[in-house]
């Protein structure tokens, strides 16, 4: 029994295990990177709202020490993050930049005036908190502070779209949670099933349950441990590739310490459905009778 056993399962069970493997490393993976945006959701809304930018603008009559004096009330804020203090000259070569058009050449004084510029840590960033802010700036730097402007339009939608997302981030885990558990067990019933009649020679020879499903569950829990491991890998990786070829945002997810939390869950979820799985279709085979097997 023990020879039919090895040359069974080193012809049919090898492959389908790697079938196997192959199917549950690939669910995991694209479960891992869902479950990567749902708990980072927070953590990217907080990158998008520190990165609306509020630009001071100066009178023309505005010295350089009353720029300093504006930028020096700022730094010890408790709302901001960080400022910048930005001349005529810098202004007009962002605007070159952007615009790609010199307007010296038409005009010869620059029109764009100075500006001190800052962010705002991603808690204050609300619609009425920045009005609060302006006003209290216009009021004390009056005589060297001529206009405010900050994206409002962004401001105001910018938490109702951040809870949406959220939402959405969170239906869609648990939509693929649910589908990640049918798709494991439909690729371990059909792993098991070039099995069935190993399973149901070793019941005939009078193996007993245990006997017959520790195997396989061992295997099980092994096959389990690789997908997750594996899948855990793809997502490292894909994670690191999505920050050579996007933006600071995907970086900030990237750096997340709580991935830790999703590579563990990859792999015991791996291991867990795995088992059950298995399990399920050795004692399903268990209980067929043998004409039922074709």
């Amino acid at each position: 029994m023990s020879q039919f056993g090895k040359k069974t399962s080193g012809n049919k069970a090898q492959p389908s295990y790697f079938m196997s493997i192959l199917g549950v490393t690939l669910v995991l993976f694209f479960l891992g990177l869902v479950g990567w945006l749902v708990i980072n959701a927070n953590q990217l809304g907080s990158y998008f709202k520190e990165s609306v930018e509020v630009q001071v603008y100066l009178k023309n009559s505005a010295t350089k020490e009353a720029a300093d004096s504006v930028r020096a009330f700022l730094d010890v804020q408790p709302y901001v993050k960080n400022t910048n203090y930005l001349n005529k000259e810098a202004a007009k070569q962002i605007y070159i930049a952007d615009v790609a058009e010199d307007f010296t050449n038409i005009i010869d004084d620059n029109p764009l005036p100075a500006s001190v510029n800052f962010y705002m840590k991603n808690t204050y960033v609300q619609a009425d908190t920045l009005e609060s802010v302006k006003q209290i700036l216009l009021n004390k730097f009056e005589s060297a502070v001529d206009d405010i402007r900050y994206p409002k339009g962004v401001v105001e939608n910018m938490d109702k779209w951040i809870k949406r997302g959220i939402v959405v981030f969170l239906v869609l885990a648990l939509l693929l949670g649910f589908l990640v558990i049918l798709l494991i067990d439909n690729t371990i019933r059909l792993a098991m099933f070039s099995n069935r009649f190993l399973i149901k020679t070793m019941q005939m020879v009078g193996a007993t349950r245990f006997f017959i499903s520790q195997p396989f569950d061992r295997r099980a829990i092994i096959n389990g441990a690789i997908s997750g491991v594996l899948a855990s890998v793809f997502v490292y990786f894909t994670i690191l590739l999505l920050e050579n070829i996007s933006g600071n945002a995907i970086k900030v997810l990237g750096y997340s310490k709580h991935m830790w939390i999703i590579y563990a869950l990859i792999i015991i979820i791996g291991i867990v459905i795995t088992l059950y799985s298995t399990h399920r279709s050795v004692i399903k085979y268990l209980k067929m009778k043998l004409d039922d097997l074709y």
